[in-house]
């Protein structure tokens, strides 16, 4: 039985995950730590600083990195690669996001950052780029439809099921390092207009619409559709069953 070595494993991608895992002896970092549960052993880490890594990934075979955040995943994701070099481990898979290399805001550049971090490791690697989940297009357009007048920028999106990228991830896992793995995203790309006009009358709400244009560089390579990749594998589950779901959870229906 191997033993895989999961970060993030508690947020909403590892939550899904870590249950496609189960006959793997299965390790999670979290911030604070757990007492051992369902047959995982937690560990109190921060991997921004590097603190308590040593005992996490010792007698690691495979980490998968999942843990990220809006600062920092190019630190954190070195500090776990040198750990996880010392301690030998067989296979480090992580997850990316398409158009890394392509889109020039910050997030994009760590992501890109970790991702080079991986390949120059000298350990055996997979990447998987995935597009914006569900749940973020989700939060976006809830944000906007706050307002009374909602601004609309002209971006596309290609938003991917969660799930979708759990059961991918898990595969890569489990099997041998790949290298760069084709890019996963949804069946469908939607402007964002689209996006907004099915959330509000999903829940049955009126605004007017403001078509915005995004300046400076970010928006030119959104304009251009840089943080698309249409030759991408795609995921089954559609925004429309999704934002159904969701909705219908949020109603009580």
């Amino acid at each position: 039985m191997s033993t895989i070595l999961v970060t993030g494993g508690t947020g909403t991608l590892g939550s899904l995950v870590t249950p496609l895992l189960r006959d793997a002896k299965l390790r999670v970092l979290s911030r604070t730590g757990h007492e051992p549960a369902d047959g995982i052993e937690y560990f109190a880490c921060d991997l921004t600083r590097g603190e308590g890594l040593e005992p996490a990934v010792d007698g690691v075979d495979v980490v998968l990195h999942l843990a990220g955040g809006p600062k920092g995943d190019d630190v954190a994701t070195e500090n776990l690669v040198r750990a996880a070099r010392r301690a030998g481990v067989g296979h480090f898979a992580f997850i990316s996001v398409i158009a890394a290399d392509r889109v020039p805001l910050g997030y994009f550049r760590r992501k890109h950052a970790a991702e080079e971090a991986v390949i120059a490791s000298g350990l055996p690697w997979t990447v998987l780029r995935a597009a914006q989940f569900h749940g973020f297009c989700l939060d976006a357009v809830r944000a906007v439809a706050k307002l009374p007048l909602v601004p609309v920028p002209g971006m596309r999106f290609q938003p991917v099921d969660a799930r979708d990228v759990a059961a991918r991830l898990a595969d890569l896992t489990l099997g041998a390092p790949a290298g760069r793995v084709p890019d996963l995203a949804g069946p469908r790309v939607y402007e964002m207009r689209e996006l907004v006009d099915d959330y509000l009358r999903a829940n049955g709400k009126r605004r007017p619409k403001l078509p915005i244009r995004l300046p400076g560089k970010a928006g030119r390579a959104y304009r251009a559709g840089a943080n698309l990749n249409l030759d991408a594998q795609t995921g089954t589950r559609t925004w429309e069953s999704y934002l159904a779901a969701t909705t219908a959870t949020d109603t009580g229906n």
